[in-house]
């Protein structure tokens, strides 16, 4: 029977308590009935995020990757995403078991990501396929307009909770601006968790999308993580605002409307680091709202 990786098991303990813990329970037995009922045969050691175990498998002969996941908010449309795409710019959805949070899908190449690529060309390939893959969503997304909307109501009991991280000028500005924004979002599909660990080397296309979590709003929504993520490299080789341009340019965004959204995706991020005890992440944060406040013309 599969054996669930024991620093997974600790994790999903850790941050889902007893719901976590019943479901790694059963997680074993979800993966044999799925490798039965897909025809998977199991040929590598198992991979896994935070909410997630990837395993490496063959179907016939196709290589695949049988992901299980435990279901929350932010991860319950990735199938759907991934159909929607259908292999392109992203993996490919072979099938999916809802019931149990399977899927399988096309195997990629877990040893080299946009991370082990120099930043000016990471920044290049993600943001055309943050461009690429903002395409008309379908039924069942989230609305930008209205978790925008909740966002704003939500953001001054975060900060008074976390004590306060940043000034109450920068949260309230943050709020207002995501009331302001968000009635008027479009309704593409954004991976605002683009992230240049996530995208992975595959044959069919060089690089492709892997654990998207998206919304049904503009691309310049899912602009923020790009930055935060390699932030101190950006600094170091041209600084923040060439990067920001950059990635603005070859995305297609409206510089303002990136700058705007990053601004309240910096401090939601920063609250949400705060309150589960990152410390980096929140410093970053700081730094790019400094930059994004301080630029009233970005270009």
């Amino acid at each position: 029977m599969f054996q669930v990786p024991g620093n997974f098991v600790a994790n999903t303990a850790a941050w889902y308590s007893d719901v976590g813990r019943e479901w790694i329970e059963r997680l074993p037995l979800m993966v044999e009935v799925l490798c039965e009922q897909w025809g998977l045969v199991i040929d590598g050691s198992p991979m896994h995020g935070g909410l997630s175990v990837a395993i490496p498998v063959q179907r016939g002969g196709e290589l695949c990757i049988l992901k299980v996941g435990l279901k929350d908010e932010t991860t319950q449309e990735e199938a759907l995403a991934l159909a929607v795409w259908n292999g392109n710019g992203a993996v490919r959805l072979l099938a999916e078991e809802p019931s149990m949070g399977g899927m399988l899908l096309g195997r990629l190449d877990s040893r080299r990501s946009l991370n082990d690529v120099g930043l000016e060309e990471a920044l290049s390939i993600a943001g055309s396929l943050l461009c690429r893959l903002s395409i008309p969503a379908p039924l069942g997304v989230p609305l930008l307009r209205e978790t925008g909307v909740r966002l704003a109501e939500e953001l001054p009991e975060r900060w008074e909770r976390c004590n306060c991280p940043m000034s109450r000028s920068l949260m309230e500005r943050a709020a207002a601006l995501s009331v302001d924004l968000a009635p008027a979002a479009k309704t593409l599909l954004v991976n605002y968790d683009l992230i240049y660990e996530d995208v992975l080397a595959g044959e069919r296309e060089p690089w492709l999308v892997v654990d998207p979590k998206v919304i049904a709003g503009d691309p310049e929504y899912g602009v923020a993580q790009l930055l935060w993520t390699r932030l101190e490299e950006m600094q170091e080789r041209g600084g923040l605002k060439h990067h920001f341009n950059v990635l603005v340019s070859v995305a297609e965004l409206d510089p303002e409307l990136t700058r705007l959204w990053t601004l309240v995706r910096c401090v939601d991020y920063w609250l949400w680091g705060v309150s589960v005890g990152l410390t980096e992440d929140p410093k970053r944060c700081r730094v790019i709202c400094d930059f994004l406040e301080n630029s009233l013309s970005v270009f």
